[in-house]
């Protein structure tokens, strides 16, 4: 290695310890944390493929620290006893339920490591007293539905009533697709009943792909649960884990694949494997940094999306994730809108949380009298009102983003402290999404039981 940037703290990736760690530019210019257990010794690990310039210049943006609403005492210390304590930076966006632990699939990649415990299924009590606390802690949150497998709940629908009568108002559904698929009018009861958009898991179109991160060839299926969510009016964001080696030559595809079939799918959230919970493979000393992700983009869709449009988090730690947004125009055309923080919004994790009801709920052309219907496909300039108008605006926008979450080898105590998604946990509250699902090197969780 050869010139410090930066300290902080980091975790042993055998035993979990807490220990100091160094952010590193190494000899070949790209950017690495380097940590030492006492008693496992010298971990490395790649952290940013581009220069110490672009690196540090990813890391300016406004940041207000949010006011966590009843933070919990500490004890141990991060990331012991997360559950938003005074120490934490960001007081919530994203909240994950997780309905159930059982699945339909049995995924080689799993940050839940569904369907390999004992079957359990929360409560409507249960659920309701979860509710009731995120509302204390701050609510209304952005409720992620999730699992296991959610749509596995027969009563997902009154779980999700329940939730609107507690004055949550956006519902998304963390999804393989399954159920979706095999039953027609499931999309339209779930839309009856109150949710917003489904996140539907969606990693590219190679067999290999499917069998190597899914255990089973879906693309049919995920074809069929776009198409019922299409006619039911649910916004679709499909979320493929991007694995080196796997698929990372299926990014242009995917953003080819999404930006054609708009405006049921609002947009695409690349998730690059993190190595914590199930995940059968192996720990790659190469990692895919968001600067790899960001060159694969503008490189496979031929210059159509480039680097330069997007930027990194303003509510959460930039590191942590990358996104722009795309206005479609009626030659197929995109062009890129200016990143959300240089016009000074999504900054606190309020800010994020209407950005992203805004941008990946369903259509709203049923809401608009049928004289004002138009062709989902035509041009914004031949509108005349502004309710079609701002109907036209949302359903040509598409969005690109991304998150790193963090595991064992590469946690960032810096960062987690600004996670603004969390999983609840019925001892700890709202714990951060990464300190949640953190594993050591036996494939133990800190919290997850």
């Amino acid at each position: 290695m050869t010139k410090d940037i930066s300290r902080t703290q980091s975790v042993c990736p055998v035993c979990l310890q807490v220990v100091n760690a160094n952010i590193l530019q190494g000899k070949d210019g790209n950017i690495y944390m380097q940590k030492r257990c006492p008693e496992h010794g010298v971990f490395t690990v790649l952290l940013w493929e581009g220069s110490m310039e672009e690196y540090l210049s990813w890391g300016t943006y406004a940041n207000n620290d949010d006011v966590i609403t009843a933070p919990r005492p500490v004890d141990k210390g991060c990331p012991y006893d997360c559950g938003l304590c005074q120490g934490h930076q960001s007081n919530g966006c994203c909240v994950l339920l997780e309905l159930t632990n059982r699945c339909n699939l049995s995924c080689p990649v799993c940050f839940a490591d569904s369907g390999s415990q004992n079957e359990h299924d929360m409560t409507l009590r249960e659920i309701s007293d979860q509710y009731d606390m995120l509302m204390d802690r701050g609510g209304p949150f952005n409720i992620q539905l999730s699992g296991g497998e959610p749509t596995l709940r027969d009563d997902l629908p009154e779980i999700i009533q329940l939730g609107r009568k507690k004055g949550f108002t956006f519902f998304q559904l963390n999804t393989n697709g399954i159920r979706l698929a095999e039953e027609k009018e499931y999309a339209h009861a779930l839309k009856t009943a109150g949710l917003s958009c489904v996140f539907l898991q969606f990693d590219g179109f190679a067999n290999t792909t499917f069998m190597v991160l899914r255990g089973k060839l879906l693309l049919e299926i995920k074809q069929q649960a776009i198409e019922h969510c299409r006619q039911a009016g649910l916004g679709v964001i499909l979320v493929p884990v991007i694995a080196p080696g796997i698929n990372i030559n299926e990014i242009g595809a995917l953003l080819r694949f999404a930006v054609n079939q708009m405006p049921v799918v609002r947009g695409v959230h690349f998730q690059p494997v993190s190595y914590f919970g199930r995940c059968v493979l192996k720990n790659s000393a190469w990692r895919i940094t968001i600067p790899r992700m960001l060159r694969e983009i503008e490189k496979q869709t031929k210059g159509c999306m480039k680097q330069s449009d997007f930027s990194g988090g303003g509510a959460e730690n930039p590191y942590c994730s990358f996104h722009a947004s795309y206005m479609r125009f009626s030659d197929r055309s995109l062009q890129a809108l200016s990143p959300r923080y240089h016009q000074g919004c999504c900054i606190k994790a309020s800010e994020a949380r209407d950005f992203v009801a805004r941008q990946w709920s369903g259509s709203n052309l049923e809401d608009l009298p049928i004289e004002k219907k138009c062709c989902k496909n035509s041009s914004m300039e031949n509108t005349d009102s502004l309710d079609e108008f701002l109907v036209q605006a949302k359903e040509n926008t598409f969005t690109v983003s991304g998150m790193l979450f963090q595991d064992a080898y590469n946690l960032d105590l810096r960062r987690l402290r600004r996670c603004y998604i969390c999983e609840v946990d019925s001892t700890f509250g709202m714990v951060p999404f990464c300190a949640y699902n953190i594993t050591d090197g036996k494939g133990k969780a800190l919290y997850r039981r």
